[in-house]
């Protein structure tokens, strides 16, 4: 898998890129590249945006601007594009753990960085999808962009010093999307709260039992969303 990331600021990716799970990923063969929507701007002394028709606060990102950068990286029409191409904006779809998955398992993408108030409407005509990372407003997509990446790398086969970390966790397919069971470690007693003794007690029926209503109580009281979700995907849901 290789990721390129279109961004006005790259080098917060050289401290993303030595995180152990991004750089086993490295090591095992993919690519994570950031291309300097700078670099090959048009316009001069290195200007990326204007001010908004219609007037308003903040500047946008111009569409010239990205079509030289993806036409420079590529090679060909952006119009056209030959690789998947992932803008990252407020109003995309949703991301998750589902959505990680699939991009982990597919092939090379791309992800456009916003800055100011985002981009000219017309760069969506250079894209196949929009992300949202969640229902809040970030001052640039950077950070959404890691957050993507982090969220696929430790996918990839592996990358995690032990791949069954990633199966039971909050949303993954093997827990039915639910949120994770309680987690606990030594000491046993900490401030008068005990580690749950059918979790020291060996019987792995018992754990595998108390985990799932674990997970399913939790994910009723913080999460009743997933919960009703959960429940229509097993056909459980009540009238």
């Amino acid at each position: 898998m290789n990721i390129d990331v279109f961004t006005l600021f790259p080098q917060w990716f050289e401290w993303f890129r030595e995180q152990r799970h991004v750089s086993n990923a490295l090591a095992l063969g993919h690519g994570l590249e950031t291309v300097d929507l700078r670099a090959t701007t048009p316009l001069n002394w290195g200007q990326v945006d204007d001010t908004p028709f219609g007037g308003g606060a903040g500047m946008v990102l111009r569409v010239d601007v990205m079509e030289a950068a993806l036409q420079a990286r590529y090679g060909s029409d952006p119009a056209t594009p030959s690789r998947r191409v992932i803008a990252l904006t407020p109003g995309g779809r949703g991301f998750d753990d589902a959505l990680a998955g699939e991009l982990a398992a597919g092939e090379d993408f791309t992800l456009l960085c916003g800055r100011y108030e985002g981009f000219d409407e017309r760069v969506r005509s250079f894209v196949d999808a929009e992300l949202s990372v969640g229902d809040f407003v970030l001052s640039g997509g950077e950070v959404a962009a890691m957050a993507v990446i982090d969220a696929c790398a430790r996918l990839l086969p592996g990358v995690l010093g032990n791949a069954a970390s990633a199966e039971h966790e909050s949303h993954s397919e093997a827990l039915g999307g639910l949120l994770e069971y309680p987690q606990f470690t030594r000491p046993v007693e900490f401030r008068g709260q005990r580690v749950p003794d059918v979790l020291q007690g060996g019987n792995h029926a018992a754990i595998d039992a108390w985990r799932r209503a674990e997970a399913e109580r939790r994910t009723r009281e913080r999460r009743p969303d997933l919960w009703q979700e959960a429940q229509r995907a097993r056909g459980e849901e009540k009238p």
